[in-house]
């Protein structure tokens, strides 16, 4: 668990002696964002930003150029993606289409309609896992509905069938879930379903934490694809930030003092004064002086 954090956040280009300290300030299972949280109040940035001295920002170049970074080359689907800071999705297709037929159908609509929404979103990176079983002609005991739909997504280079053969007459499968969870957690991306893969979980520690982490599940409203706004919890990241590499921290809500102008505290108090836009650095008695326009200067010739 430790290695897979650090290689997380070295990819991000942080060095990895502030992550090591860090971590063994928040301990090993803290989140991703508490670590980035702390990362950034320590000060440290990535070093992709700190070497960066091009006269024009890397973000102004435009897509399909020339020019590319120094690290490893992907393919192009993956260069287009890491530019916009969004994770490749990972979609499981049993699942999405079961669960939009109400588990009765396999319905490849819902499949349409997930790949759709990421789309919208600007993702690049879109793969979809199905078993190759689902490409022959639908029988009573398992209905597929829109079956065409898996073909376009196909000619998209979208969606990738499992393989399944027939020995002896009987169907030989290969697990769908180890794929799918393989190349999530190889290219760094989100996993969409609603299982939880337990099995998988227990069976390697980093795919553990993967699977706790990027998980995204969903539900069908009206047939329209709605993750949620939360998918860590109430605590957690928002969807946005969720779904991007360099997730962008809220800026601070400051709380306004509960005494206003009658506050006594001064320099002292913690809460935010509307009417102090620049929070003086003053005392008390220095407040009240200047308040009543009576100069230091003044007390001490009278004495």
């Amino acid at each position: 668990m430790h290695q897979s954090k650090l290689d997380f956040f070295c990819k991000l280009g942080y060095g990895k002696q502030d992550i090591c300290k860090v971590l063994e300030n928040l301990g090993q299972e803290a989140l991703e964002d508490d670590v980035l949280k702390e990362l950034i109040r320590m000060g440290s940035k990535p070093q992709a930003l700190e070497s960066q001295a091009q006269p024009f920002p890397l973000k102004l170049v435009a897509r399909g150029s020339c020019s590319t970074t120094s690290g490893s080359k992907w393919l192009g689907e993956d260069e287009s993606d890491s530019s916009d800071y969004l994770r490749p999705i990972v979609i499981d297709g049993s699942n999405v289409a079961m669960s939009h037929g109400n588990k009765e159908i396999f319905s490849c609509w819902g499949i349409q309609l997930a790949v759709d929404w990421f789309r919208e979103r600007g993702h690049t990176y879109i793969k979809v896992f199905v078993p190759l079983w689902r490409k022959e002609p639908p029988r009573q005991d398992s209905p597929i509905a829109d079956q065409h739909i898996l073909e376009e997504l196909e000619k998209q280079s979208i969606l990738v069938y499992t393989p399944s053969r027939k020995v002896k007459g009987k169907r030989v499968v290969c697990y769908d879930d180890r794929y799918i969870v393989k190349v999530a957690y190889e290219k760094d991306g989100v996993i969409v379903s609603n299982d939880h893969y337990r099995d998988l979980q227990n069976e390697n520690p980093e795919w553990k934490w993967f699977i706790e982490q990027r998980l995204l599940m969903y539900s069908f409203v009206s047939n329209r694809f709605m993750p949620p706004d939360d998918p860590l919890g109430r605590h957690g990241p928002t969807l946005n930030n969720f779904l991007s590499r360099k997730p962008v921290l809220p800026e601070p809500k400051w709380q306004s003092c509960p005494y206003g102008k009658k506050c006594t505290y001064g320099n002292k108090c913690k809460f935010y004064h509307p009417e102090r836009p620049h929070q003086a650095q003053l005392s008390v008695a220095d407040e009240l002086r200047a308040k009543i326009k009576v100069p230091l200067s003044l007390g001490k010739e009278e004495k």
